[in-house]
């Protein structure tokens, strides 16, 4: 993608991009994306050690995952009604610092509970940073070009899965866990850096009205069937992500290390699959993102049958990971195309959507474990709440059209 430069100046840059290009605050955004990812998602690679180190069982470990879930779900609704009226400059820049500190808290932690509460403080940031962070990436691009701008400052989250994640599991291996949240810390300072730096100061709220943050909107089913959408269609990939580690060492016979270079390249599918779905996504929305659930869906299953070939089960992780995000940009322009008089808040509330969705996939993969299910029925479960999400969009393209 071609990124132009935008004025950081007070005069008023948030304005669209006149050029085909990504404003350069954008990738201030993604900066930042990248080290809130990173934290999201390198706890998966860790998750044996932790359990060995904090004396929990793999699926007591597995809860940290659903912990920090729960923090991203509950916390962006209060942490948008609290930020409402704020320069959006000010209230990035509040929720990156909450996220240092959480993260901070995670490395020094003595005990499990403490690693659990600076998994949460970290978590409660996440989705209001990313709500009004796809705002802003929306506004600085022409209309035609908002998913794109959108999976663009996404791009950071699935980089972190290429570049963060493998480096910060090579960090716990050699030092030990804790620094690897100590180093998502120090990533956490440099977005905040980044952010000051080339966000414009002229920033509106990102509630400018009283309709900007009018709850009600709560009412409209097509927002909730959006918001449900997201949280089934999505959280189903937590079912299986949370437990990479051990199925692909346990199943498949691979060593720590070679895990190591699988979750990048699941990173790299996740990184593809975020600039399809975007692509995809501005041409159109409905349609493709069906598609992208029934290819979710599918590959889930190869991948529980073929878990036991090494070459194969490589080879559908990093499918699998084109297909989990390539469904992030339609799913993001789905719900603030529901609700365009309140995007910030919609947004924020559908990042949360994402975060209950992992939440209720890891506590599912971890329910199926403690209950005498394989390690490779968790894709297969995965794969069923694909087809659910499959349905609801069914269900809202129907709706449309009779109110057509």
């Amino acid at each position: 993608m071609n990124v132009a430069s935008a004025s950081t100046g007070s005069s008023g840059s948030t304005a669209a991009s006149s050029g085909r290009g990504f404003p350069l605050p954008i990738l201030a955004l993604a900066l930042a994306a990248f080290a809130i990812g990173t934290t999201e998602f390198v706890i998966m690679g860790l998750l044996p050690a932790m359990a060995r180190d904090l004396a929990v069982s793999l699926p007591g470990a597995g809860l940290l995952v659903t912990g920090y879930a729960l923090g991203v779900a509950l916390g962006a609704p209060p942490l948008a009604a609290l930020s409402a009226g704020w320069p959006r400059k000010r209230a990035l820049l509040v929720l990156i610092g909450l996220f240092i500190a959480g993260n901070a808290l995670s490395a020094v932690g003595g005990d499990y509970w403490m690693v659990m509460a600076g998994r949460i403080v970290a978590a409660l940031a996440h989705g209001c940073f990313f709500g009004i962070g796809a705002v802003v990436a929306s506004e600085l691009v022409a209309p035609d070009r908002k998913a794109g701008a959108i999976a663009l400052m996404f791009t950071g989250l699935t980089l972190a899965n290429v570049l963060g994640v493998p480096l910060g599991n090579l960090i716990g291996q050699a030092w030990g866990w804790r620094a690897s949240f100590a180093g998502v810390a120090v990533l956490g300072v440099i977005a905040a850096i980044a952010l000051m730096a080339l966000l414009p100061k002229s920033l509106a709220s990102h509630d400018e009205s009283a309709a900007g943050n009018d709850w009600s909107v709560l009412k409209r089913p097509q927002v909730l069937i959006a918001l449900m959408l997201t949280a089934i269609g999505f959280g189903g990939v937590f079912t299986a992500f949370t437990f990479i580690a051990p199925m692909l060492e346990d199943v498949t016979g691979l060593s720590p290390g070679a895990v190591t270079a699988v979750l990048f390249l699941f990173g790299l599918g996740l990184t593809i699959g975020n600039t399809l779905g975007g692509k995809l996504a501005d041409w159109k929305l409905m349609p493709s993102l069906m598609g992208v659930l029934v290819v979710l869906a599918l590959i889930q299953l190869v991948l529980a049958a073929v878990l036991g070939w090494k070459w194969a089960a490589i080879a559908a992780v990093f499918v699998w990971g084109m297909a989990a995000f390539a469904t992030v940009p339609g799913l993001q322009m789905r719900m603030m195309q529901q609700a365009p008089d309140a995007p910030a808040l919609v947004s924020t509330l559908n990042i949360a959507a994402f975060n209950l969705g992992n939440a209720g996939g890891a506590w599912l993969g971890g329910w199926m474990l403690d209950h005498g299910a394989s390690l490779r029925a968790l894709p297969v479960a995965g794969a069923g709440l694909a087809v659910v999400g499959l349905g609801l969009a069914a269900v809202s393209v129907g709706m449309e059209r009779r109110a057509r």
